[in-house]
């Protein structure tokens, strides 16, 4: 009609989303909020917490409760966001729970438009569904306070008050932005006089309906344009042209600025509220309409996989026998050693822990990103600063503040760190401060404490970590394996009963503190005595089962009996009621260790470094002791591998240079027919017999001025006369060893051949004489000497000799005959020198490489006396 009549339309109301067609509307502008506005602000939101899929409820009996289900209903899908609107009838038979149901069968989020009374029955529900632990969200309208939507309020002074505000945490409440200009503030003071005045009508708590507000500013807005419309000589009577005069502008209304688009609809202001935990109030809360969107765009919390760096440069995974080393300690038991604690990685410049949880999609929503911001705004030096997250397709990647330490588990169990009762009390003092302002931080609870899961920082802190982004530990599904058994060991007797599906409470983590008060009194593993008996399944059976007395780890005998002791057994009582809280525990642990809440932190501080350097002191003398044993089991090998003064000039820094020697003599042997022996022998009958007989031999040489250069198989090379020069004693020395390896030889029993008999060939030779050779190694050489010696080799290096010496020596041992010395003529000339060996002739024999040679035996020695 005001179309047809070319009539201007500004109006405070016209909500529907059908009025925003202003192709069959073209004379309508509107200045109050309307259901088009609202679902962009809705879009808006949906879009920061990447809700992609929604359920609309609305009850049918009120107009305005069914144009926001139904203009919703229309908006979202032309957006992308998937919705179901779910009509129902409180004037008719109306299923709270199954409405409910149906909706959480296909998405987390609701937006629900009633009547308040109605609104808090279905949260009730919510509640009893379980559905108020954060996994859902609820989107509620209000247009201000006192309108007909009714009491939204889930405080109604009645028994489920309790329960109405757990649920209400849930709720998102949506309304038109409240002015606070001082020009607004003194209109709607003037309203409610005006109103008590003339109307007798009395306003209370009851806000100033934003209509009438709207109301006030279509008279200015139109004065105005009429004002123009007659300045500039224009028709007032043609409404079209009046209307868009209106459209595409800004003017200044009682309540600020007010802009009306090209489409002539008011670009409304709308405000989030969310509840205050601390008051149970909705408030405006700045993170959520100004703070947190900052927050999203600038996705703090968002780290890229390639920024933790990996390889050397970073990522590393941390044992407990280094963890437990950076304190002064050592490791309990070599499974230490392969027990992995904790992965590290370096993110811009510094070390950060990191967690992965398998999931195989994540979807950072509303719940995600206020627990993530829960956990940034921690400003307690006990618990752990989160960093961020790294999200991948197949995983998350947790990565929060590093504490190099390791954890308290780590430090009780080992043995080697003196923990004094001073240190015991900071660390309990440490622990009960941080849980305390856990319980009263928006995250609540932990779940899952026990003590792996207390770190100490680099200042000797303790931090407690692990807590928090429940949604992501929801989601991950871990098998239970043994060490998800172990953990449950801390968890409370009434949550182990309805375990995997336990909630978490402030009554259930004292429990668990009191399970690390026993660990940290005795410095055993809960229940150990019992579990070198019984299974951590049997264990868990006991304490779920709520024996009289309740089973609960037994302190040892010897232990020290002390209040902490009481205070222990009121954090493990059955009942979790009589439980203390930790703000309780704040006062008795500082009561029981006499520290004050003004204690000197410096003083606290100084006291455990000094408890860690009296522990370095003790652990330094004892690895000194361990360090000088292992030394000397060092050098001992060092000089069975090479010469005393070879290795002494190595141990110095200083490098070992090849020498000749004009005069030494060389011995060499093997055991006849070692193959056919080998052949009827098992490998390690082999190995054993080898082993027996070079025991044999090396007890004979300590008894000469001999050095053993080397074994391969059966063969057997010795040297006298290097590295020290013994001027012609090299000859009688070899010669008389000699002799006692063959006697011992004849003598030798072959363990599991015992009717074998063992032959050796034995071969020696002398050089005394001046000769050039050229070596081709690892560098080239040229020496003069009959034999030249050095170090080969860095890993494994070998004192190796080469020369004319070594090869006929070798020649005089492959030439020989079973259980004879055949020697050369050189070493033959040189042992006539003594005048008391007994040598036959061999006569010529051909030698390869050396022709015909006239070779001896020796045969023995004449003792003569003194």
């Amino acid at each position: 009609m005001a179309s047809s009549w070319n009539l201007p339309i500004i109006t405070p109301v016209g909500t529907s989303g059908t009025l925003g067609d202003k192709s069959n509307f073209p004379t309508l502008t509107r200045l109050a909020y309307n259901m088009n506005k609202f679902a962009k602000f809705y879009l808006q939101v949906f879009g920061q917490f990447n809700w992609t899929d929604v359920t609309i409820m609305y009850d049918k009996v009120h107009v305005f409760f069914r144009i926001v289900g139904t203009s919703l209903g229309n908006e979202f899908p032309s957006a992308g966001i998937s919705s179901k609107v779910m009509e129902f009838d409180t004037n008719g038979d109306f299923d709270h729970k199954n409405m409910l149901l149906t909706a959480s069968e296909r998405s987390r989020v609701f937006v629900i438009s009633c009547h308040g009374d109605t609104f808090r029955d279905i949260m009730l529900t919510f509640y009893d569904l379980g559905m108020a632990l954060g996994d859902y969200a609820v989107i509620f309208i209000r247009l201000f306070v006192g309108d007909d939507v009714g009491n939204m309020s889930w405080m109604r002074n009645d028994a489920n008050d309790a329960k109405a505000r757990k649920a209400y945490d849930s709720v998102l409440l949506v309304q038109p932005r409240r002015p606070e200009s001082p020009e607004f503030l003194q209109f709607e003071q003037d309203v409610k006089n005006r109103s008590l005045q003339d109307y007798n009508f009395i306003y209370g708590d009851i806000e100033v309906n934003i209509f009438i507000t709207a109301f006030y500013d279509s008279f200015l807005i139109y004065a105005q344009i009429l004002n123009e419309t007659l300045t500039d000589g224009g028709d007032i009577l043609d409404g079209f042209n009046l209307t868009r005069r209106i459209w595409g502008r800004t003017f200044q209304g009682i309540g600020g600025t007010i802009a009306i688009d090209h489409n002539g609809d008011r670009d409304t202001d709308f405000s989030l509220l969310d509840m205050d935990t601390s008051t149970g109030d909705f408030k405006v809360n700045p993170h959520l309409k100004l703070k947190l969107e900052s927050d999203l765009h600038s996705l703090w919390w968002k780290i890229k996989s390639t920024d933790l760096l990996s390889g050397n440069a970073g990522s590393r995974v941390i044992s407990r026998l280094s963890l437990v080393q950076s304190l002064g300690g050592e490791s309990k038991s070599k499974e230490d050693t392969a027990q992995m604690f904790t992965t590290t990685a370096i993110y811009k410049g510094a070390t950060v822990a990191i967690k992965k949880f398998k999931i195989k999609q994540f979807n950072v929503d509303r719940v995600s990103l206020m627990e993530m911001k829960q956990m940034r705004d921690i400003a307690c030096p006990n618990l752990t600063r989160l960093v961020g997250l790294a999200i991948e397709p197949s995983h998350v990647t947790l990565v929060t503040e590093y504490c190099p330490r390791g954890s308290l588990q780590d430090i009780l169990e080992n043995d080697s760190i003196q923990l004094d009762i001073d240190f015991k009390n900071a660390l309990l003092t440490d622990l009960v401060q941080g849980m305390a302002y856990l319980h009263a931080s928006p995250i609540e609870v932990h779940g899952n404490l026990n003590s792996s899961n207390c770190v100490i920082d680099g200042r000797f802190v303790l931090k407690i970590t692990d807590f928090g982004l429940t949604r992501i530990r929801r989601l991950e599904h871990k098998p239970i394996d043994n060490h998800q058994l172990r953990a449950q060991i801390w968890v409370a007797p009434e949550q182990l009963r309805l375990f995997p599906n336990r909630t978490a409470s402030h009554s259930g983590d004292v429990y668990s503190f009191g399970i690390i008060l026993f660990e940290i009194l005795t410095r055993l593993e809960p229940y150990e005595d019992e579990l070198e008996h019984i299974t951590i399944a049997d264990v868990l059976h006991k304490i779920k089962r709520g024996l009289d007395p309740p089973f609960r780890p037994i302190l040892p005998q010897t232990s020290e009996k002390s209040d902490l002791v009481n205070v222990m057994k009121e954090c493990w009582n059955e009942d979790p009621k009589l439980r203390p809280s930790f703000h309780t525990l704040i006062r008795t642990i500082r009561k029981i260790s006499g520290v004050t809440a003004g204690h000197n932190i410096l003083d606290s501080l100084l006291k455990r470094m000094e408890q860690y350097a009296n522990n370095l002191e003790d652990l330094v003398e004892e690895r000194t002791r361990a360090f000088l044993d292992e030394k000397r089991k060092s050098e001992e090998l060092l000089y069975e591998v090479l010469p005393r003064s070879v290795a002494d000039q190595l141990k110095n820094g200083l490098s070992v240079d090849p020498e000749s020697f004009e005069s030494v003599t060389i011995y060499f042997s093997d055991i006849v027919g070692f193959t056919n022996i080998s052949a009827s022998s098992l490998p390690m009958q082999v190995v054993d017999l080898l082993n027996d007989l070079y025991t044999c031999f090396d007890s004979i040489l300590e008894n000469y001025d001999v050095y053993k250069v080397e074994t391969i198989g059966d063969a057997y090379m010795v040297v006298s006369g290097l590295p020290v020069r013994n001027g012609s004693e090299h000859v009688r020395q070899i010669a008389r060893m000699s002799l006692g390896i063959l006697e011992n030889v004849s003598k030798f029993k072959i363990r599991h051949k015992p009717d074998a008999i063992l032959r050796a060939r034995i071969g020696i030779h002398s050089g005394n004489k001046t000769m050039t050779f050229i070596l081709i190694s690892i560098v080239q050489l040229v020496f003069i000497g009959s034999v030249c010696a050095g170090v080969v080799g860095r890993k494994m290096p070998r004192y190796c000799l080469f020369g004319d010496t070594v090869n006929t020596a070798s020649r005089m041992e492959s030439n020989g005959e079973a259980m004879k010395i055949h020697m050369s003529r050189d070493t033959k000339d040189m042992l006539d020198i003594f005048g008391n060996f007994l040598i036959e002739s061999r006569g010529e024999i051909s030698v390869k490489g050396k022709g015909t040679m006239i070779t001896y035996w020796l045969l023995g020695e004449e003792i003569r006396e003194a």
